[in-house]
């Protein structure tokens, strides 16, 4: 087993790569290249500004912001109608009027606050100094000390944990959900429904049949996206799911500390039965049920939209279980009836998580019509229907992918929105619009680079949809924010990021490149990193970080971003590191990633691999003699896959909580029913692949990881040992599959360093 040979400070979250923020190294200074190592994982903060949080004022366009450190705090008031931007409040003024409440002088130079809210109409603001908190009239600059606020009134809006998240510090807890009205927050204790009253947290017992396998809310197996229930905009009804979990496999987690337990949790598998799902609305005064039709077919995904808003039908999404079929629905919360709105059906499947952005369903204002995001044509595009189902108008069309719906301006009858739409930068996104009749198409963005990040946009409309601020980067471009009219037009510049902090990492932009598919036509997309002191006279090692799941690109596009951080780091070490996004992966089109389609393993390595090739016949500095890949869950899984299947090639391998057989039913989406698809399933377990490993192969796992167990790892160790193939293990005792931590962290730098010598 590799034990690290010393410990230092680093934190490493590996569930999805996504590389939580580091500690900061302390102690003895390691050498040099260590300790550029650690300043990477903190590229972060050295890079200071770039954006702005506004909080919009009442005419809907103008807003207020906070710059500055706490010595030297301004607030700006920007309006956008006048294109000004001068300070909301005269500083020394305010400063004089508060020093006799205080005592003393307020602390600093600026404004003793960096944050208020306005009272009478704009006319006064509230703000806490010392813990004291004042009133100021803005017209006469008198200040006065603020009434207390009552005990009752402190803290009534805060939710509970209903279920604690799988992935700690990356995807937050699943909460209570809060009624409109703000009087309820709907809850469950034991496996039934419960009301807790925000105002003095009365609780009130809505359900009393639940039981372990017949669960009121799917919050066991729910995605991280997923609603748990979805209340009425009337806050009289409740609409939540009822999951039969009785013919579910459960597996054991292995609680290690303090003391020996055995946790069961429900792992249900491709191929076998899944939860069974009913759909109730929850009538809540006078706590009657009403179960709603979704059909008789129990191996289906329901999925919550919302509510009209007039309270009379509920909207959510049925998806069979093949995922070749999902269609919208409504039902009616009186008599429990629901009916078909449209259906979507692919040959292959019908993608609905969000995890990268989209939203399928956006409701508009006048409650009759929606849009709708298909990628019937093969793309992703922008629909204009009405709640009957009918085909008003298709708004967007073209060999490029719709990310998300970001604004509807009803009135002025234009719909903005996200897109993948520069075919010489494909994962570039910029904010577009198009009107409601599907015409005046028009980019309203410039810069190369991300007008957007993952999950949330970085475009940011005004209350009134006249203006907007679009926060954007590149990989070599520090983040930039403007203010622009609703049509594109540029006003001013309002943060610009300061890089002067990164000549300490002597710190060089790194390379983008483009090289061919394993098919030797598809264009694959991709970035390479190298180390401070590159010197290409030299060889270096090389690493790949891989990911390469179907349902998300890892492929780092902004300054600064969790994606970069990890192998950019790893470069300092005197490595190069490159990460590409093969086929199979989303954002360029459903063709692209139907590759992966009942070819799971098949395709991705090749892709790995001819990348890896391409990339050293013009980079004479890279090594391929001395090769490693890195990565974690899925990606995990392909590292396993590269050693296994591309020998030759890898020579270095870290898998962290990977699949070795990938049978949760996820994989159901990308390779279709079991029982029609055997073949395909052993084709993509790497089980059967164990003798065919000659590098050097680590393996870390958590043992109370539930979403891909422990016992994938041991399986493959078994086929290992059976294979007689000598490998390394270690083993995180009570860790899930979000692990992150110094020994790790540790253990996977020394190996490298050991086995790869750069």
């Amino acid at each position: 087993m590799f034990m690290p040979k010393r410990k230092t400070l680093g934190c490493l979250a590996v569930a999805l790569m996504i590389i939580a923020p580091p500690v900061r190294a302390q102690e003895a200074e390691p050498p040099e290249r260590e300790a550029m190592y650690y300043r990477y994982l903190e590229f972060a903060s050295y890079v200071k500004g770039g954006s702005i949080e506004p909080y919009w004022m009442a005419d809907g366009s103008s807003f207020w912001f906070a710059e500055g450190p706490p010595g030297n705090t301004v607030i700006w008031k920007v309006d956008p109608n006048a294109n000004t931007k001068a300070p909301l409040f005269d500083t020394e003024r305010l400063r004089q009027a508060l020093t006799p409440l205080l005592g003393h002088e307020p602390p600093y130079q600026g404004l003793p606050f960096d944050a208020f809210t306005f009272m009478d109409g704009e006319q006064a603001v509230k703000f806490t100094v010392e813990d004291k908190e004042f009133i100021l009239k803005l017209d006469t600059y008198a200040v006065t000390g603020a009434p207390a606020v009552a005990e009752q009134e402190q803290g009534r809006f805060v939710p509970q944990v209903v279920r604690k998240s799988h992935f700690p510090g990356i995807f937050a807890d699943v909460l209570e959900e809060l009624s409109p009205d703000r009087r309820w927050f709907a809850g469950l204790k034991d496996h039934n429904l419960w009301l807790r009253s925000t105002y003095d947290g009365h609780r009130v017992q809505m359900t009393t049949d639940g039981s372990e396998e017949y669960q009121w809310a799917d919050v066991e197996l729910a995605e991280w996206w997923e609603k748990w229930a979805s209340w009425s905009p009337d806050s009289l009804k409740l609409a939540v799911k009822k999951v039969d979990y009785s013919h579910v496999r459960k597996i054991p987690i292995l609680h290690y500390l303090p003391t020996e337990e055995v946790e069961w949790v429900h792992f249900p598998l491709a191929g076998q039965p899944m939860r069974g799902v009913e759909l109730f609305i929850v009538d809540i005064l006078p706590k009657r049920w009403v179960r709603i039709d979704i059909g008789e077919d129990s191996d289906q995904y329901i999925f919550f939209i919302g509510w009209r808003q007039d309270n009379s039908e509920l909207l959510f999404l049925r998806k069979t279980r093949d995922h070749k079929k999902l269609d919208l629905m409504a039902a009616n919360p009186t008599t429990g009836t629901a009916r078909v709105i449209l259906t979507e059906t692919e040959e292959t499947f019908v993608e609905v998580n969000p995890i990268w952005g989209f939203r399928l369903f956006t409701l508009l204002e006048d409650g009759k019509r929606f849009l709708w995001l298909s990628e019937r044509d093969g793309w992703r595009h922008l629909y204009l229907y009405d709640l009957d189902g009918n085909l008003i108008q298709r708004l967007t069309k073209g060999t490029f992918p719709v990310e998300r719906v970001v604004v509807v301006d009803e009135k002025a009858g234009w719909v903005y929105f996200t897109a993948y739409g520069d075919h010489q930068r494909p994962y570039d996104t910029h904010l577009y619009r198009v009107s409601l009749e599907g015409k005046g198409f028009r980019r309203l963005t410039e810069a190369p680079g991300q007008h957007a990040i993952q999950w949330q946009t970085g475009i940011q409309f005004s209350p009134n949809k006249e203006f907007f601020l679009d926060t954007h980067s590149s990989l070599s471009r520090p983040s930039t924010m403007e203010l622009r009219r609703a049509d594109g037009t540029f006003l001013q510049t309002l943060a610009k990021a300061n890089i002067d902090g990164l000549k300490k990492l002597h710190w060089n932009p790194p390379e983008e490149f483009v090289v061919k598919a394993a098919d030797g036509e598809t264009d694959l997309w991709g970035v390479l990193f190298k180390p401070y002191d590159f010197d290409r006279s030299k060889k270096y090692p090389v690493i790949e970080w891989i990911y390469a799941g179907p349902h998300l690109p890892v492929v780092p596009r902004t300054f600064v971003s969790r994606r970069q951080q990890f192998p950019q780091a790893l470069a300092q070490l005197g490595f190069i590191v490159f990460v590409v996004d093969g086929r199979g992966t989303p954002k360029r089109g459903k063709e692209f990633q139907d590759v992966v389609y009942g070819n799971v393993g098949r395709h991705e390595i090749p892709d790995h691999v001819t990348t890896l090739r391409q990339l050293a016949e013009k980079r004479p500095y890279m090594d391929l003699d001395r090769v490693g890949i890195v990565g974690s869950s899925w990606g995990g899984y392909f590292t396993l896959r590269a050693l296994l299947l591309a020998p030759e090639v890898y020579h270095v391998g870290i898998a962290s909580a990977p699949p070795a057989d990938p049978s949760h039913r996820d994989i159901e989406s990308y390779l279709g029913l079991l029982h029609k698809n055997e073949e395909k399933y052993e084709y993509t377990s790497n089980l059967r692949l164990a003798g065919n490993l000659k590098g050097k192969l680590l393996l870390i796992h958590g043992t109370s990881d539930v979403d891909v167990p422990f016992s994938q790892t041991i399986k493959m160790v078994a086929s290992l040992i059976q294979a007689g193939k000598p490998y390394d293990l270690i083993v995180l005792p009570d860790q899930g599959h979000a692990f992150a931590g110094e020994y790790e962290q540790e253990a996977i730098l020394r190996y490298l360093q050991e086995h790869l010598k750069p």
